[in-house]
């Protein structure tokens, strides 16, 4: 728990020579802080609830949309031209595939679901890397990914205003 506390502080501390906007957006598109940076942005960085939501959506769509237009071209490529690696790259998705078969029945529902949990693990990143390796198209997982980005953001700020306004 300390850890986690040393951590948040010296990020928030870092970005606090960003504008509050540019912060926000930035940590709202790392792995590590996708899940948190609408608390931070409210939290730390005083923006106002829905310019925050706003600006936190926005910025967890970005890796989001980058990994459903990019992760077949790079997993055909990397296949082709890593040699060992590729085979090893190769070997891994299909173990992924199998491992996630049992949640193919889920599909999209699923992956909203999945996505709308505020919970660490579960962000925009890992949502759009589940609907590659589960074969999704990207055009067909892309409006449920974005659905459940903005539900988990809505707990989130819900939670974020309301702890806020009871401390």
């Amino acid at each position: 728990m300390i850890e986690t506390k040393f951590m948040m502080r010296a990020l928030i501390d870092f970005f606090s020579g960003f504008p509050p906007e540019v912060a926000t957006f930035i940590l709202s598109m790392l792995p590590f802080t996708e899940k948190v940076s609408l608390a931070i942005g409210v939290a730390a960085f005083h923006l106002n609830g829905l310019e925050a939501m706003v600006i936190v959506t926005v910025g967890n769509m970005v890796p989001i949309f980058l990994i459903l237009a990019l992760a077949e071209k790079f997993h055909v490529w990397i296949s082709k031209n890593s040699g060992f690696f590729g085979k090893a790259w190769a070997k891994t998705i299909v173990h992924a595939q199998q491992n996630f078969a049992k949640y193919q029945k889920y599909e999209l529902w699923g992956l909203f679901i999945f996505m709308s949990l505020p919970i660490p693990i579960n962000g925009g990143i890992t949502g759009a890397l589940i609907a590659f390796i589960l074969g999704m198209p990207a055009k067909k997982a892309w409006p449920y990914l974005f659905a459940g980005v903005v539900v988990s953001n809505l707990i989130t700020l819900a939670v974020t205003v309301g702890l806020a306004k009871v401390f």
